[in-house]
């Protein structure tokens, strides 16, 4: 279970016990390869099951009527894929990797285990799905009031918060495995204008690039610059129910 991302990234924030680790262990049995940029699911499909990521960068997008996409949320090691949508029958988005990489898919059905016999597991699930409609809210935020620059920064500093829940020696310095596209559809701007945001935040001094590789030389103040919350860092577990 040590090889386990979904119990490295629970464990972030609860502590995990044995049978709490063996039935978040049950959801990982299956593995799916998937090839980068391969459609994994449409939008309207039936929501039956969900999906433990493995390894890889994944994410939800719609399509708008004039053909545009908007991208909505990243998924990365250790997520699970649709915690937001349990309530409905059909997905609201498409998922697409956007990275080669393994999907582990279990039915929903397969949550009631969790809600029946490990109430603080249940509580801590629903509240990383609270927290991806927060870190969802902040990005539309951003994009209504901040020019592009602001906008591709508080995008880099939302994607290392959520890596450093599974990577919790990661630095200042990550991969991104993203192309500018999908960067662009997800904070609202066109390739020239993402392009544009790197140069100037590198410029700057805020960013180093080598290739796909970003180092944050200024973390503080990008913060500061964009007002960044950490929806990541800390969940409240007061009010979850005893072990």
């Amino acid at each position: 279970m040590s090889s386990s991302c979904l119990v490295e990234k629970i464990g972030y924030h609860l502590r995990l016990s044995e049978p709490d680790k063996a039935l978040l262990a049950r959801l990982e049995e299956a593995e799916e390869p998937v090839s980068a940029g391969a459609q994994v699911r449409e939008a309207g499909s039936t929501v039956e099951h969900m999906y433990v990521v493995r390894a890889g960068w994944f994410y939800d997008h719609v399509l708008l009527p004039d053909g545009r996409r908007q991208v909505l949320h990243l998924h990365y090691p250790g997520d699970i894929v649709g915690l937001p949508e349990i309530p409905f029958a059909r997905t609201g988005a498409a998922l697409t990797s956007a990275t080669g990489g393994v999907l582990c898919p279990f039915p929903k059905q397969a949550l009631d285990q969790v809600f029946e016999r490990a109430p603080r597991l249940a509580a801590l699930l629903f509240s990383i799905g609270m927290v991806e409609h927060a870190v969802l809210a902040d990005r539309i935020r951003v994009i209504g009031r901040m020019g592009a620059r602001e906008r591709v920064a508080h995008f880099l500093l939302e994607v290392v918060s959520r890596l450093r829940v599974t990577r919790r020696d990661l630095g200042a310095r990550f991969e991104l495995p993203l192309t500018q596209a999908v960067i662009g559809d997800a904070v609202g701007l066109s390739n020239v204008y993402v392009s544009r945001a790197l140069s100037q935040l590198e410029a700057s001094g805020a960013i180093r690039r080598r290739g796909r590789n970003i180092e944050l030389l200024d973390e503080p103040g990008m913060k500061r610059e964009v007002d960044f919350e950490d929806r990541h860092f800390r969940i409240d577990t007061s009010w979850f129910p005893a072990s």
